[in-house]
């Protein structure tokens, strides 16, 4: 690695960061949480097993885990338009993200749900809840904390495939990446360079996580 390559890589640092904060982050903590809000609706349809309902919930875990994320972007971004539907890139991928996440976080919160011993939604009643009471205060909580490994591993991995909406021409970190590297051709270098920032910044997610395992294991949460 020569000085001109060192130069490279210390001029576009400021540029990566400022596009990882501004872009890939905010990308990330939308996605996630429409995800979440979708995959917490469709793990109580299933897991009251609501007619009907339970039926699509299950069509549409299938049809988003068989097919690929990319294809999803894809076909949303380029492919609406054909029908006359034109959305802007950066709420397709938030969008896009959000459905595709939302089914895979749906199966671990529904199988974490389900977990919770069934004599706890009968100890509600008893005490005069109902059943969204129960839900809330007794069995959502506890699939929460059981589901929490799972769910920030997801998260992580989310913060990773925000690199894909460089191909719907979002700017965010990877997209700038691509963008330096055609003025100055220094490929290895670059993208070094932004593989080592996620690796830093996935680093200390998964700290953030064994922190938060060992808070929950004191109250008994994480199994």
């Amino acid at each position: 690695m020569n000085e001109r390559v060192l130069q490279i890589v210390r001029d576009a640092f400021p540029q990566l960061m400022e596009k990882f904060f501004t872009m890939t982050i905010p990308l990330t903590i939308l996605s996630f949480t429409l995800a979440l809000l979708i995959a917490v609706v469709t793990a109580m349809i299933q897991y009251a097993h609501v007619r009907g309902l339970q039926k699509l919930c299950r069509i549409y875990i299938w049809i988003v885990r068989c097919t690929p994320l990319l294809v999803q972007l894809y076909l949303v971004y380029y492919g609406l338009p054909s029908a006359g539907i034109y959305l802007e890139a950066f709420p397709t991928v938030v969008m896009v993200f959000g459905i595709n996440e939302g089914a895979y976080l749906a199966e671990t919160i529904r199988a974490a749900m389900e977990a919770v011993p069934s004599g706890q939604m009968e100890a509600g009643y008893c005490v005069g809840m109902n059943y969204m009471q129960i839900m809330w205060h007794v069995v959502l909580p506890q699939a929460f904390r059981t589901a929490f490994p799972s769910l920030f591993n997801s998260l992580i991995s989310m913060v990773k495939e925000t690199s894909l909406a460089s191909t719907i021409t979002v700017t965010e970190m990877f997209r700038q990446a691509i963008v330096i590297n055609g003025r100055v051709y220094e490929t290895l270098a670059l993208y070094t360079e932004v593989a080592l920032i996620y690796l830093a910044f996935c680093s200390l997610l998964t700290v953030l996580q064994h922190w938060g395992e060992k808070k929950l294991s004191s109250y008994g949460g994480v199994r």
